[in-house]
């Protein structure tokens, strides 16, 4: 008999989170989505699964999406832990608060995806997770100081996590997109990408459903640039 797969997806409302909730449905995943607005909710209906409306800054929330698809599937089989983007600003202007509310949004909300999904993993024998993080990881860029820093923490984040459940067969990976076309086009960003257009939503879609699928089974722990060859290092 075969099982039907349940992902997660958090931020799914539009964008990159959207284009990864369509991709997983149209591969035979049952998708489980969460956005602040309603709009995750409305897709989850249009894919045939089940949505709600929360943050990934709120414990709570996250508690209750990891709860409530458990008891509508049953299990959970991989997660995508999609978010929106921090403050911006100078360097040592940020606020105080702006780098905590940072903290809150990039690493902090997989730790607090991954202590309630990590244990059904274990019961299941296995999961994979992907992080959407940023080619700022990898290459810092001064216009966006607090992902630059936090996203690079991330990585840092899902080497450890790799570790310490490579053995359990559950695996983790980042994916660091460059310049995505949900994002408005300049011709000096353009200018700076060495492909010489944006990535496509559907682009970074297709590579998380990849590092998702058995066909990735032995990679894990990697922090993988979808960029267009931006970073320009080894």
């Amino acid at each position: 008999m075969t099982v039907e797969k349940v992902a997660l997806v958090t931020a799914a409302g539009k964008g990159m989170g959207a284009a990864i909730a369509r991709d997983l449905a149209s591969n035979g995943y049952r998708v489980a989505l969460m956005s602040p607005s309603g709009s995750a909710v409305e897709l989850a209906k249009e894919l045939g699964g089940f949505g709600v409306a929360g943050s990934v800054t709120e414990d709570a929330d996250i508690a209750r999406f990891v709860n409530e698809t458990l008891a509508k599937y049953g299990r959970i089989d991989a997660v995508v832990n999609n978010t929106g983007h921090p403050p911006k600003g100078d360097l040592l202007s940020i606020e105080d608060d702006k780098w905590h509310d940072g903290l809150d949004l990039i690493v902090l909300n997989v730790v607090r995806v991954l202590r309630r999904v990590t244990p059904v993993f274990l019961k299941q024998g296995g999961g994979a997770v992907v992080n959407i993080s940023s080619f700022a990881a990898d290459a810092p860029e001064q216009p966006m100081p607090v992902s630059s820093a936090l996203r690079a923490a991330l990585s840092a984040f899902t080497r450890l996590y790799a570790e310490r459940y490579a053995k359990d067969n559950i695996r983790i990976n980042s994916v660091l997109p460059g310049f995505i076309d949900s994002w408005p086009e300049t011709p000096e960003i353009v200018a700076r990408i060495p492909v010489g257009r944006f990535g496509k939503t559907q682009e970074i879609a297709q590579t998380v459903t990849f590092l998702l699928s058995e066909g990735a089974g032995y990679i894990t722990g990697q922090n993988i640039r979808v960029d267009g060859g931006i970073v320009r290092a080894l």
